[in-house]
């Protein structure tokens, strides 16, 4: 029975890329591979019979990428300084109600995250911040050039921000639990030998952590690289890309979800392939997670011996 269960979770997997995979297949064919990751120019064509337009998904795909790792940038930190109130300060009862609350946010749906952001968090927080960021940074060389005008209040930044939120839970419930297992008599000898509570926090807890952490952050990135409707709303829809995260851009499962109802048969496969594109590239990531969680723990294994 368990065998049979897990043939039919491979046998689904299996079927799911083999179908994209073909139906993308054409657009590939026509497009060329390079050309479609590396292009910028997306057309739509609206033929029945053959292709006609021009499918380059590199505005997409760096909206991903962007949007997503700003999440990870303001989700971890803020994750870590929870993890490590909840395991090393907060009371007990609080610490129920918190780790009760900080779950509660998994549960709210993505579209109520989308509306949100849209119609309260965005004009009351992220505009104004998005200003004085702007007012800040523009004059600082190099980095600046992230934070240039004109500022587009549905951004990278923007969808950023949300995803943050949205991946928060995730992090911070993976890296509660890991830190939880930290053993006590690690703690007992820093604090033994004088340690600080900011030292045990940062030098024992954390750094025994640290795979695990490692882990909880690349399951919110995937969680950040495959948001569609939060994302759809926030982003902006746009099809061109900047290199500042003020500008508004498209993510891959964004513009999947903006355009598919309407697109034509040669569209619809050049969704397809950027369905495919999202697949690997979430892959990826988890793949990525598990060798560098597995390095870590190596590393670590036998710096102890």
């Amino acid at each position: 029975m368990a065998v049979s269960a897990g043939m039919s979770v491979l046998l689904v997997l299996g079927l799911m890329i083999g179908t994209t995979t073909r139906d993308a297949l054409p657009v590939f064919q026509y497009q060329g591979v390079w050309s479609f990751f590396t292009s910028d120019e997306w057309r739509a064509g609206f033929s029945r019979s053959e292709f006609t337009g021009e499918y380059g998904a590199f505005s997409f795909i760096y909206g991903t990428v962007v949007s997503s790792a700003i999440a990870v940038a303001l989700a971890l930190p803020l994750a870590l300084a929870v993890s490590l109130y909840i395991n090393r300060i907060a009371p007990k009862r609080l610490k129920v109600s918190l780790s009760y609350t900080v779950e509660l946010l998994a549960a709210i749906p993505s579209v109520v995250y989308g509306l949100w952001g849209l119609l309260w968090f965005l004009p009351t927080v992220i505009r104004p911040t998005m200003d004085v960021i702007n007012l800040v940074m523009e004059p600082v060389p190099v980095i600046g050039r992230l934070f240039v005008g004109p500022i587009y209040s549905l951004s990278y930044f923007t969808a950023g921000v949300v995803l943050a939120i949205m991946i928060l839970p995730i992090i911070t419930a993976i890296t509660r639990e890991v830190m939880a297992q930290v053993p006590r008599d690690q703690v007992d000898a820093a604090y033994g030998m004088g340690a600080t509570d900011f030292e045990v926090m940062t030098k024992v807890i954390m750094k025994s952590s640290f795979p695990g952490i490692v882990g909880g952050t690349m399951l919110g990135l995937g969680r950040a690289l495959g948001e569609t409707i939060a994302v759809a709303m926030l982003i902006g829809g746009s099809q061109r890309w900047g290199l500042s995260l003020f500008f508004a851009g498209d993510s891959l499962a964004g513009h999947i979800a903006n355009t598919f109802q309407d697109a034509a048969p040669e569209t619809v496969n050049a969704l397809i392939a950027i369905g495919v594109s999202l697949f690997v590239v979430t892959v990826i990531v988890n793949v990525a997670a598990r060798l560098l969680v597995w390095r870590i723990g190596r590393v670590a294994g036998d710096a102890a011996l």
